[in-house]
């Protein structure tokens, strides 16, 4: 009985969570004509609670919130485009380091199937999220009978979060081989490195078909925070990837003199990819528990400069 209670509470909660959701995307749709600032503050408050201080930020989600408003580094488009950002990897450390790209194109009609070794991946360029795994030729099938291309090219991601990077994109869809280890998707390692320097990284474990987090420094502590919007922290012990040490020295030499740049890995066992590279991390909307790591992490990026008046 009480395990049923129990069941029932739980569902009640996930109800509640799915209204809150639903009424707060009703509510940034009715806001979507407001200019990017604006816009972006009243987000902030109903994801955050708080209003955000973009004026002066202190916090790293606030500082997230200060790139997409006055930062125009014409070179974040180029990193935000999926397909791009593979020529700025190969410049900064070598091709072996970025994942082939089999095709890229707006047509699924135009591929020749005889020339995409299985497994595969098919995802737009221009946003997060989206795709399908490609495992054999029924799912080939599935693919071009759904035919998702024409709607994921039809998504505006900069006006979402307003990260006014993907905005000049040119939209397409891409093709790549799907990295595998033992059997199932590697982990995700994600660098975040301020001013040329690993800080923090954020590792993505999948488990038995689930999901959960986990984040260390760079000497590989544990460190006692998570997003309860995400996955939930992995309860076991994590042992330092191989391949770390390459990795840091990887994500700083992609990073260049970047003020932040958060660079996503992909460990195979035998080999190491760089993902992509993420300017905006979660928008900017990211929820911190405890919340102090919020400024922790925003005290190692040191904005540049800060708007008059």
């Amino acid at each position: 009985m009480a395990q049923k209670k129990k069941d029932s509470f739980l569902r009640a909660g996930e109800q509640q969570n799915l209204l809150i959701l639903k009424l707060q995307r009703l509510a940034w749709r009715l806001i979507a004509p407001l200019p990017d600032s604006l816009y972006i503050k009243i987000k902030y408050l109903s994801i955050k609670r708080k209003w955000p201080n973009i004026k002066n930020p202190k916090n790293f989600t606030e500082k997230i919130q200060y790139r997409k408003i006055h930062d125009r580094n014409p070179l974040y488009v180029k990193l935000a485009d999926k397909i791009e950002v593979k020529n700025y990897i190969k410049q900064r450390v070598g091709a072996d380091f970025a994942i082939p790209t089999l095709w890229a194109g707006t047509r699924l009609e135009d591929i020749n199937w005889n020339d995409i070794p299985l497994p595969a991946v098919i995802k737009p360029n221009h946003t997060s999220g989206l795709g399908h795994f490609l495992h054999g030729n029924s799912d080939i099938e599935h693919l071009m009978r759904c035919d998702p291309v024409t709607d994921w090219l039809a998504i505006d991601h900069a006006r979402y979060n307003r990260e006014w990077a993907y905005s000049d994109i040119p939209r397409q869809a891409m093709i790549e081989p799907l990295l595998m280890r033992d059997g199932g998707v590697p982990w995700d390692y994600r660098c975040f490195v301020f001013h040329g320097k690993v800080v923090l990284v954020s590792v993505d474990v999948r488990e038995d078909n689930h999901g959960y987090c986990a984040n260390f420094s760079v000497d590989w502590s544990r460190l006692p925070f998570h997003d309860p919007h995400y996955f939930p922290p992995y309860k076991g012990d994590i042992p330092a990837p191989t391949a770390l040490s390459t990795m840091v020295e990887l994500a700083e030499t992609v990073a260049g003199d970047l003020d932040f740049v958060r660079v996503d890995f992909y460990d195979t066992g035998d080999h190491l990819y760089i993902g992509e590279l993420t300017l905006y991390p979660g928008g900017g909307f990211e929820a911190f528990e405890p919340k102090e790591f919020d400024r922790w992490l925003g005290n190692h990026w040191t904005i540049r400069s800060t708007p008059a008046g």
